[in-house]
This record gives structure tokens, sequence and C-alpha cells, in this order.
């Protein structure tokens, strides 16, 4: 390894520069910056900034701007992604129970055991842990079929569960077919049970729309918000306004995926009665359900409409409320990507690229395990504009 890689970059240019032979005045007049300015970016004293003066300074030490840039961060595991992913398929695909499997012969864990794992899954989710997560679920995944055979009523809310987490985990994870599956278990495993089958319903909205179908979503969410809809709203008890509200929200985002604006805007004023009612800081069958998340799935529905600056207007009101704070970080990091998109779409990647940096702050596995994510940051590091720290994330994620 060239010792040069081991510092940071305003040493690494100086390195070079000394390399190179290279005096800081001469350095400074090929760049056409002071002999101050220079010293005060080998210093670290000052920040570079732009990827177009990393350019310029690469090509005059005849080096790739990859030089100056791939070792500062800290390197990525990014197999982890395509790996946690195919754990997961293999562990949908064992039916280790129906089979009589041997390893479906080990001892059943009680339901109120499982009950704690799957809610420390959940818990690992909504911390944007995803590798973790993908490595903790094969095991639960077989442990919550066996409480479920050998207790049937007890074992089925965990079972739910498990299931709802797998789906939300792989929708992250890009693979909406295999998320479909788990969904689909999670709405059979419900069936009889309104509040189950809404909180199954939750995920497989998120299914639908990942994997683009977006009207199928808006009439399956519509079909199960009213199911579990209480007759006065007045009377609602916060649990099922929650998972009411929460799949409104779905179908406004679906509507709003399919171009219907009037639909998506009825149905998130609608959510928004409900949500008056929740009130931020609860998060109820795991929607985080509030004021707060109501505003940021309009942002996410002016998205998705095209309407960028009243995305970025929403955005803006709602990470001010006290509720923003209370959100998961699973929730604030994917709004934070829908709003560095419509940042994008209106040409400002500057204003992206520290949205990105937010994100990768609070929840790196969101860039590093989302292929979305990734597609935006690749994006983002091709524009000359972009702030240099997303030109560095690129390069350290091998994202091009």
């Amino acid at each position: 390894m060239d010792s040069g890689d081991l510092l940071p970059v305003g040493r690494r240019v100086a390195y070079w520069r000394g390399r190179r032979k290279l005096s800081q005045q001469v350095f400074a007049d090929r760049l056409g910056k002071s002999k101050s300015w220079v010293d005060k970016v080998e210093r670290g004293v000052r920040t570079l900034d732009k990827v177009t003066t990393l350019h310029k300074i690469a090509a005059v030490l005849r080096i790739d701007t990859a030089v100056l840039l791939a070792r500062d961060a800290q390197p990525a595991e990014t197999s982890a992604h395509g790996q946690g992913v195919e754990q997961l398929r293999a562990a949908l695909s064992r039916y280790e129970v129906p089979l009589d499997r041997p390893t479906a012969r080990r001892p059943v864990l009680p339901a109120d055991q499982m009950a704690r794992q799957v809610a420390h899954a959940w818990t690992t989710f909504q911390h944007a842990r995803y590798p973790q997560l993908a490595d903790l679920l094969p095991h639960l995944l077989a442990d919550v079929e066996r409480a479920h055979v050998g207790d049937p009523e007890a074992g089925r809310v965990p079972l739910v569960e498990a299931y709802r987490v797998t789906a939300a985990l792989l929708v992250k994870l890009g693979d909406p077919d295999l998320a479909w599956l788990a969904a689909d278990r999670a709405m059979n495993a419900a069936t009889g049970d309104r509040s189950m089958v809404a909180a199954a319903a939750v995920q497989l909205g998120q299914v639908l729309r990942a994997r683009g179908q977006a009207r199928a979503a808006t009439s399956v969410m519509l079909a199960a918000a009213y199911r579990i809809a209480p007759p006065v709203v007045e009377f609602g008890l916060p649990p099922e306004l929650s998972l009411c509200g929460t799949l409104l929200v779905q179908a406004a985002l679906a509507a709003a995926a399919h171009g219907d604006a009037r639909a998506a805007t009825d149905l998130l004023d609608e959510a928004a009665t409900l949500a008056a009612r929740v009130d931020d800081g609860h998060d109820h069958h795991r929607t985080a359900f509030g004021p707060t998340a109501v505003d940021l799935a309009r942002a996410a529905a002016a998205v998705e409409l095209g309407d960028t600056r009243e995305a970025v207007t929403r955005h803006e009101a709602a990470v001010r409320r006290d509720g923003w704070r209370w959100l998961p970080t699973e929730h604030r990091a994917a709004h934070l990507l829908d709003t560095a998109r419509a940042h994008l779409h209106a040409d400002d990647p500057i204003n992206a690229g520290r949205l990105l940096i937010d994100v990768d702050r609070i929840a790196p596995a969101e860039i590093r395990q989302r292929p979305a994510a990734r597609d935006l940051l690749a994006h983002l590091a091709r524009d000359p504009r972009t702030p240099t720290r997303i030109v560095e994330l690129a390069v350290t994620l091998g994202v091009g």
C-alpha cells in the first residue's frame, strides 16, 4: 500500500505535490490559486468542497481524482445486500414445518419469547440496521413458524409480524417479488383477524407499489382501510385509527404514482383527520402514524406527481415539527431520500447531495443497501456541482 493512501484529502494533496516535486507556489500558480490557499488546503484548514476543484488538482498532480478520495471514508460492505436477499430467499423456500424436515423438530420456543424476538427484529429495522436484520430473520422465520404450529393462537401474531418485517426489509433491499411472497404469507396467516389483516396490508401496499402495481395497490389499500375503520371516528381507538390512516396513506401514494392528484389529496386529507386524533410520538402496529407522518406523505406524493416545489415546501415544514424527531430512523431516512429526489428533479444537486449526506449520517445502510438510493447517489456523483462528500461516498461504495 502506498503511504499516501492513508492520509486525509488535504495531506494527500501535499503528499502527491511532494512526489511531483512541486513547490506550493508553483502548484498554486498552476491551479490559479494563491500559495496561502494551497497551504490551508494541505493543513486541512480549508475544505475542498467543489468537484471541479478536485478534478483540477488531480489533473495538475497527474493522478486520478479517486486517488484523492478513495481511502478517506471507511470501506462499506455493500456485498451484504445481495447476500442478505439470498439468505431470505433460502429461508422462505425451506417449508420446514409442512415437509417435517429435521430442523423443524427442534424445540419449539414459547410464543411470548417469539414475540420479544420479533419486536427486536422490528426495532432493528426501524433503526435501519438492514444487514443485521437480514442475518437475524432466517432463523427467526423458522422459529416463529414452529411456534405457530405448537400454539396456533398465541403464535399467530409473531408469525404475521415476522412476515411483515421480512416484506418491509425486502422492499428496502430492492426485491419486491420476494417481498410479495412474505407479504402474501402475512395476509394469509392474518386472515380472520381485522387488525392483523390491516397490519399485514400495510406491507402489501408497499410491495404492490414497489412492483409498479399502483392501481391494484390503491384498490387493495382502500378495501383494507375501510374494513378496519371505526364506525365513528371520534370513538376510534388509536391502534385502529393508526392502521386505517396508514392504509389511506398507502392508497394515496399509490394514487399519486399513477397520476391521480385529486385522489391522493383527498385520501391524505382523510388520513390527516385520523392522525389528529392519534397525535405524534406513537408507533401503533409499527406504523409511526401521526400528523407528521401524513405531512411527509404529502411531500412524497408531490414527488410522485412531479411537483418538486410543493415537495420541498412540505419537507421543510415537516422537519420543523417535534414529531419529526420522534419518527423511526428508517422513516426519516426514507423521507430524506424522497426529498433528495425532488431536489434532483429540480436540477438542484447541491441540496440533493446534502440530504444524501444526512441520510448517510443517520442511516448508512439506507445508502449502502437500497438500490434506489445507490442509483440516486450514482446520478449525483456524475454532476460537477455535487458536494465533494458525495463523490467520496460514491467512490467508497464503487458506485458510478
